[in-house]
C-alpha cells in the first residue's frame, strides 16, 4: 500500500473482532513505531503489549481511577460510568500501550520527546492499517493519572501518551472528510 494511500483511507475501527492477533503482526506494528523521528535519536518510546488475562489488570486499573475521580457509584449513571471504564480494556484483544519516557540528556526538551512519540503512534496506527488490522488511539484523563504511569512502571517525568486498540475489523471502513489544505495553510 501507498503511504499516501494508507494516509488517506486510514480510520479509526471502534469495532473489532474477539480473534487473536498473531504476534508477527504486533511486532511489526511495534517496529514501525520505532522508525519515527526523534530529535537527539533520543528514542523516548516505550511499548506495552497487553493481551488475554492481561487485560484484567489493565481494567482494575482504570476502575480505581474511575473510583478515585469522584465516581457516584450508588447511583445509576455511577454504576454505568464504572462498568464502561472497567470494561475498556476488552474492547479489542490486544492493547498497545505508548509511553514516553523523557530523557534526562539535557538537549532534548521534554515537549520534543512527546512528539516523537505521537509520531510514533501515527506510524503504529498506519503499519496495522497496511497490515489489514483496525486500530484505534485513545486517551483520555485516566491515560495521563499517576496511577496509569504507576500500573507501567513510569517516572513521573513520563507519560503515557496513547492506549492503541488493536483487531481485526467487525465494521465497516467509513469514508472521512478534510478541509482541502489550501485552506489551512498560509504561504509566506
Amino acid at each position: 500500500m501507498d503511504v499516501l494511500e494508507a494516509i488517506r483511507t486510514r480510520r479509526s475501527i471502534g469495532k473489532v473482532k474477539e480473534e487473536a492477533v498473531p504476534k508477527e503482526l504486533i511486532e511489526k506494528v511495534i517496529e514501525a513505531g520505532t522508525w519515527a523521528p526523534n530529535r537527539y535519536l533520543t528514542q523516548p518510546w516505550r511499548f506495552f503489549v497487553i493481551t488475554g488475562k492481561a487485560r484484567q489488570s489493565l481494567s482494575r486499573v482504570m476502575e480505581e481511577i474511575a473510583l478515585q475521580s469522584g465516581l457516584d457509584i450508588n447511583s445509576e449513571e455511577g454504576k454505568k460510568k464504572l462498568y464502561k471504564e472497567k470494561n475498556k480494556p476488552f474492547r479489542a484483544p490486544v492493547i498497545i500501550a505508548v509511553a514516553a519516557e523523557v530523557t534526562d540528556n539535557g538537549k532534548a526538551m521534554r515537549l520534543e520527546e512527546l512528539g516523537a512519540c505521537y509520531a510514533a503512534t501515527e506510524n503504529m496506527l498506519l503499519a496495522a492499517h497496511s497490515l489489514g488490522l483496525a486500530s484505534f488511539w485513545k486517551t483520555g484523563k485516566a491515560c495521563y493519572h499517576p496511577k496509569m504511569k504507576e500500573y507501567f512502571g513510569l517516572k513521573e517525568k513520563d507519560e503515557v501518551i496513547a492506549l492503541i486498540y488493536l483487531g481485526y475489523p467487525d465494521m465497516e471502513r467509513k469514508d472521512a472528510h478534510r478541509k482541502p489544505a489550501s485552506e489551512l495553510t498560509k504561504w509566506v
